[in-house]
């Protein structure tokens, strides 16, 4: 009952701040910089570019450039080797360890106390804040939380500093009252072999009175078959009666939607989050909407470059109050760990202003634009829930790149698909789904039309596993990490068509 008091006055004075910068959001955004610019005046970075000097987000923008990884791996490696007072005046001794889609090479990420407690931890708290604003009779604490994070455990990079999953460096900083209330313990949610972990997880989870869970679609699915596979369970809802909610991020939820609905096997609430190892962003603050507001006061102060401005040698960059509806920007942030103007990789587009509503577009180095088609991944996940729906089947996952064109034949795409429910006829699968992108987006249409710079595309059904024993082989399974969806190269499509024919060999 005292509990259910306290959270009670929490949500309602969360909602009260939340209200106040949908309906004042240059104001509240002004007041980050300005926090941000102000404590970090006196750090190397600060100094070097002259933070005291700086009195508006436009001298802001002359006196500072656009930053890379690998332009501020220089001041990471310092940090780690145990220097302080370099991008944040408070000490950094967590590292969020990310390493992209495939990419062999990792990225440390600083993670500050501030943004562990102003950002991640109050998103997190946020989710459930607009959850029970919008489903008052929701008891979620009559059970237990369930996060399906990263397999990655907390490493030292030396006496005094850490790195692992962001999932692993959240659960290990908890609150000994949040703890209580999650499960497995730390030491099945910090195991490094993926396999195993899920194994554990699964065994021990379901004993437990889930009530909400956290995780990436396509990992919390692995998680969901296997302890249907232990119990003998036919949904997740005799395992968890009592199975709320869902939150979910990381990756487009739409190609999985159905997949959940069918294996938990009752009605529940789906919560959208967009959160990453440099920041908590965005949430889904509308049951039902799939657009997500931009969350303004956690610390981090925005920026968006045009697409068609990107590989610009000085791109405009706009502040919030400049976007526009219905445009796709590259985010830039600079954050309370000491990131500054730095590109994080994403895409998104504003479906509404004041409040600001986006929905993620895809990566800035995830679309197809071989032939002017800018066909991005939310266009391609929506185009495979649809035609899964009509076809009654369920994608797994996914990859395309291009066929380049040639002395006798025009370009294409080359799709790679793994069904988990395969459809009745391929070939008519494959002409929906040509035609749903074409609904979709108007410059894949054009170049549609009449196969004249792109033909029909070209499509090879993958053996079921095959997309998470290639991740195996590469050592990417698990929260984290992701398969590729769209790429302008071919590298992708050519390492998964060889790695198919080697399997395909050895059996």
């Amino acid at each position: 009952m005292a509990l259910n008091a306290v959270l009670s006055w929490f949500i309602k004075k969360r909602i009260h701040q939340i209200d106040l910068f949908r309906k004042y959001p240059s104001e509240v955004q002004l007041d980050v910089f300005q926090h941000l610019v102000q404590k970090s005046k006196d750090t190397e970075w600060g100094l070097k570019y002259g933070y005291a000097d700086i009195k508006s987000t436009k001298a802001f923008q002359r006196q500072v450039p656009l930053q890379h990884y690998e332009d501020i791996q220089p001041y990471v490696d310092r940090l780690i080797a145990g220097e302080q007072n370099l991008l944040w005046p408070t000490d950094i001794k967590w590292f969020a360890k990310s390493s992209g889609t495939t990419s062999h090479k990792s990225k440390f990420i600083p993670v500050s106390r501030e943004a562990l407690e102003d950002c991640h931890y109050k998103g997190g708290k946020d989710l459930l804040s607009l959850f029970y604003n919008h489903c008052e009779g929701a008891n979620l604490y009559d059970g237990k939380s369930l996060v399906v994070g990263g397999s990655s455990q907390i490493n030292h990079l030396n006496a005094d500093s850490y790195f692992g999953d962001l999932s692993a460096i959240i659960v290990k900083n908890l609150p000994f009252w949040v703890e209580y209330r999650r499960t497995p313990d730390i030491s099945v949610a910090l195991m490094s072999v993926w396999e195993e972990k899920i194994e554990a997880m699964a065994r021990l989870t379901a004993q437990e009175n889930v009530t909400n869970m956290a995780g990436v679609p396509s990992w919390t699915l692995v998680l969901l078959r296997k302890i249907l596979e232990i119990t003998g369970a036919s949904t997740i809802a005799e395992v968890w009666p009592n199975l709320q909610l869902f939150m979910h991020g990381g990756v487009s939820f739409e190609p999985y939607r159905d997949q959940f609905k069918s294996i938990i096997g009752k009605p529940i609430s789906y919560l959208e989050s967009y959160n990453a190892s440099e920041g908590f962003f965005g949430i889904q603050d509308r049951m039902g909407s799939p657009e997500m507001l931009l969350m303004l006061d956690y610390g981090i102060f925005f920026e968006f470059i045009p697409l068609s401005e990107l590989d610009s040698q000085n791109p405009v960059v706009l502040t919030l109050d400049e976007v526009e509806l219905n445009q796709n920007y590259a985010l830039v942030i600079s954050t309370n760990a000491g990131l500054w103007r730095y590109i994080i990789g994403d895409t998104l587009k504003f479906t509404q202003l004041k409040p600001y509503r986006f929905t993620i577009t895809g990566r800035t180095k995830s679309f197809i634009n071989v032939f002017g088609e800018e066909l991005m991944v939310h266009n391609t996940d929506k185009a495979i829930a649809e035609v899964c729906r009509e076809h009654r089947s369920s994608v797994s996952e996914y990859t395309v790149g291009p066929v380049f064109m040639g002395l006798e034949a025009q370009g294409a795409h080359q799709w790679l698909i793994e069904f988990d429910q395969e459809p009745n006829n391929v070939e008519a699968f494959m002409v929906d789904l040509d035609q749903a992108l074409m609904r979709l987006n108007s410059d894949y249409e054009a170049k549609r039309a009449s196969n004249l710079n792109l033909r029909f595309p070209e499509y090879r059904i993958l053996p079921k596993g095959t997309f998470y024993s290639w991740l195996k082989e590469k050592g990417k399974l698990g929260g984290q990490h992701k398969v590729p969806r769209l790429s302008n190269t071919r590298v992708y499509v050519d390492e998964l068509l060889q790695f198919s024919e080697e399997v395909g060999q050895q059996r």
